[in-house]
């Protein structure tokens, strides 16, 4: 979810009806599939991929998992599913109900929840992603990085991220739009390029690994540091 687009408006009067194209575009495995942002704008999702097999980039990341891995926001769940036929212990999580059906289609474990609820093996998973932009969840990167330092080993408990393609660090609001007349609810969002992930790892308790890229997707590598303690923690629902 990074470059921006033009799609047609959709204006939204008064008495809005809100609608899933999320969870229409996973049924339909296909897009088209937007992030409408708030203040104005328009960030293009990848469903098409998401509903494919992983692709280069997705396996030199894979390659990187250690034990058991925990698939932060795992949306239709082709992670979940290669990780299972590699022999990792895993388990996908998201708030969508169409993600979470998807995955288990596929034979993965996937439980309907979020990032901020109460999860189990909290403090023992060796592994965590955040591709496809899921840094962004909660629309506060340095409150799910603590979050997530809970839910890792705390002895080299690894963090596997996929950044913004740009140099870039917000907060917004948006919506999903299929542009064709679906709205989603709006949700609270981010975008983190390198370097700035980099800083807010560093400032919650991760330390920086190694930085490598596929094509136009960029990923960052992060370290549980041994002993550390996030200077503050925030849950959001």
């Amino acid at each position: 979810m990074s470059t921006e687009e033009h799609v047609p408006e959709q204006p939204l009067g008064s008495g809005a009806r809100y609608e899933d194209p999320y969870a229409h575009a996973l049924r339909d495995g296909r897009g088209p599939l937007y992030m409408r942002r708030m203040d104005g704008g328009v960030l293009s999702s990848e469903v098409d991929r998401w509903c494919a097999a992983p692709d280069p980039a997705d396996m030199s990341v894979l390659r990187r998992c250690k034990g058991a891995v925990l698939d932060i926001g795992c949306g239709p769940g082709r992670l979940v599913s290669a990780l299972r036929a590699r022999g990792h212990l895993v388990l996908g999580i998201d708030i969508n109900h169409a993600a979470v059906a998807r995955t288990a289609d596929t034979g993965g474990a996937a439980l309907c929840r979020s990032v901020f609820e109460r999860l189990p093996g909290e403090g023992l998973w060796n592994t965590a992603l955040l591709m496809d932009g899921n840094i962004g969840i909660g629309g506060d990167p340095a409150a799910l990085l603590v979050r997530i330092g809970s839910l890792v080993s705390p002895r080299g408990g690894l963090l596997l991220v996929e950044a913004a393609a740009h140099d870039i660090h917000e907060r917004l609001h948006v919506q999903f739009d299929d542009g064709r007349g679906r709205l989603g609810v709006p949700f609270p969002w981010a975008r983190v390029g390198v370097a700035a992930l980099r800083r807010t790892a560093a400032a919650t308790g991760w330390q920086p690994g190694a930085h490598w890229s596929v094509g136009d997707r960029h990923f960052l590598e992060l370290k549980r540091s041994a002993g550390s303690r996030a200077a503050h923690t925030r849950r959001q629902g």
